[in-house]
């Protein structure tokens, strides 16, 4: 009697056991799913690795630009002196940085080569320029305005060309009638020498 109390016993501390096993690892368990969150999840935004360039340590202040040109792009921002900023490539003349600027169109500036330093030792790869803006307005010229500061032009007459009377070269021609005259100087040369000889008469008749 006492024998079969304590297989009983066993039999009944294995059955526990056993369906404590059965429960724990059975194959069909109940698959419970967490519920998932509702609504959009944030994005984290992290700034680009790579190479980092520095503003000059003798220069306060150096604007960026929208574009590789302070004529052609409008200025974004600055950096300051010692100014650290993430680089992304480098113009197709080899003077302007692309670096990440964030608060711009696209977090993305350019700047000038030779106020900068790089940092951290590399090549930047070449990138392309974005395309220029387009001018607000474009500047027209006043024809009525312009043409008060231009003088009129009165139209005259071409100077007509007259041909000078044909030239008429003189010519000189032996006079014949004069050839078997008494010579002018002879004449005025006899006529002194008489004069002086009259006066000559004269002075010793009164003496």
């Amino acid at each position: 009697m006492m024998v079969l109390h304590r297989v009983r016993y066993v039999i009944f501390i294995l059955f526990i056991f056993s369906g404590l096993g059965a429960a724990i690892y059975s194959p069909f368990q109940l698959s419970v799913h967490a519920q998932q969150p509702t609504g959009s999840i944030p994005t984290v935004t992290g700034t680009p690795a790579g190479m980092i360039i520095a503003v000059n340590l003798d220069i306060d202040t150096v604007s960026v630009y929208s574009g590789p040109s302070s004529y052609l792009y409008p200025a974004v921002g600055v950096l300051l002196k010692g100014q650290e900023a993430p680089a992304y490539g480098i113009s197709e003349d080899q003077n302007w940085i692309q670096i990440y600027y964030p608060g711009v169109s696209d977090s993305v500036a350019w700047i000038y080569g030779p106020y900068v330093t790089i940092v951290r030792n590399g090549r930047l790869p070449e990138v392309e320029s974005p395309p220029s803006p387009t001018p607000a307005s474009t500047p027209t010229i006043d024809p009525t305005l312009a043409a008060a500061f231009i003088a009129p032009v009165t139209p005259t007459r071409l100077p007509t060309f007259t041909p000078p009377a044909p030239l008429v070269i003189a010519t000189f021609l032996d006079d014949k009638s004069t050839a078997n005259r008494l010579p002018m100087g002879l004449l005025i040369f006899g006529l002194g020498f008489m004069g002086a000889f009259g006066t000559l008469i004269s002075f010793l008749r009164g003496r």
